[in-house]
């Protein structure tokens, strides 16, 4: 049976190959993200190649008015959201923390932590009613391993692990599942967006290593999807071969 998928930050990277990978699978999707023109080129990639249902809102998961407004857009014209991939999320700075822009911390913790909290909150509560639905959050394994430049980026991951933890615990009567996919080292352009469009030290931070992509991390994000009732991935942590802790890295010379 086809399902309803709210993949938030599905413009570019892991949100939007896991748009790909649902809609292959047949899935409707729904579609969140700042840059509205990305929006709409996803969707008609998806539309052409898959004769997907897709339905796009522009949305900025850190304006707490914009999230209320749109996810009840959503309700009243899509329906129901059976999943939930609560996507958006960057990295800002590779600095130490007594020299970090102030700003970037902030930003960091409104996408990453708020964010998902505001848009949860307006979907989680159809789901309780329904008895019904999946959330799946994107962590990251620097929410288990602190590194160097990433103290803050690392705490915010850490609180996606705790609160997934924890609305599991305030769900558990019901058969709504809660997941934390927490990847490796991929190679998207998230590294471009951390060191603020220097494609160069970008391109640094993947040398010497075969790095994740992120089809790798959708087709798990379906694996999970896909688990039948009485299967509830609580989390899963995905690295590069030659990955062995969030930043313990062999690299090629």
């Amino acid at each position: 049976m086809s399902r309803t998928v709210l993949i938030t930050g599905a413009t570019s990277g892991i949100g939007e190959a896991i748009a790909h990978t649902f809609a292959q699978n047949g899935d409707k999707l729904v579609l969140t993200g700042r840059r509205e023109q990305r929006l709409a080129a996803v969707q008609s990639d998806l539309e052409k190649n898959y004769q997907a249902t897709v339905w796009t809102y522009p949305m900025d998961v850190t304006q707490i008015d914009q999230v209320t407004d749109i996810c009840q857009k959503i309700l009243a014209e899509v329906g129901f959201v059976d999943i939930l991939v609560n996507n958006a999320g960057l990295a800002l700075g590779l600095e130490k923390f007594q020299d970090y822009v102030l700003e970037d911390m902030l930003t960091m913790f409104d996408t990453n932590v708020k964010g998902l909290m505001f848009v949860t909150r307006q979907i989680l509560p159809q789901m309780v009613e329904r008895n019904k639905g999946h959330i799946i959050n994107i962590g990251s394994t620097a929410g288990i391993y602190a590194y160097g430049g990433a103290a803050v980026y690392s705490a915010t991951k850490a609180a996606v692990k705790v609160l997934s933890d924890g609305i599991r615990i305030d769900t558990v009567a019901t058969d709504i599942k809660v997941t934390t996919v927490q990847p490796g080292l991929v190679e998207t352009d998230f590294s471009l967006v951390r060191f603020h469009g220097d494609e160069e030290r970008a391109a640094q931070f993947y040398k010497g290593i075969e790095a994740l992509q992120a089809q790798d991390i959708a087709d798990i994000v379906l694996y999970i999807a896909n688990q039948p009732r009485r299967v509830q991935i609580s989390d899963i942590t995905i690295m590069a071969n030659q990955q062995a802790t969030g930043f313990t890295i062999h690299r090629e010379n």
